[in-house]
């Protein structure tokens, strides 16, 4: 599949946290993902970019969190995730980028 712009819109970037590299075991990858995407434009845009066969996806949306800033009140933005189960054998390393 040929990386088109629309697969750089859908996947924003690699969340990187431990229960993030816990899941690598499971052969899981997790990325920040646009608020509009769906688990087809997620599959298909790691399969064309990374150039891996996947297996699933689940999808999260983190809510922001309301804070105060001296008195001020502000809202973090949401924030959508996607957890990526990869075939078996297959794995994508995060580190070296695209």
């Amino acid at each position: 599949m040929a990386a088109t712009i629309r697969n750089y819109d859908v996947l924003l970037s690699p969340h990187i946290t431990e229960k993030a590299t816990l899941l690598s075991e499971q052969n899981k990858v997790v990325f920040k993902v646009s608020l509009d995407s769906s688990k087809d434009e997620v599959a298909s845009a790691v399969e064309a970019l990374y150039g891996v066969k996947v297996t699933k996806v689940n999808t999260i949306v983190q809510k922001g969190k309301t804070k105060r800033f001296k008195g001020i009140k502000g809202r973090r933005i949401d924030v959508k995730k996607a957890i990526v189960t990869l075939e078996e054998g297959q794995s994508i390393d995060i580190t070296t980028g695209l």
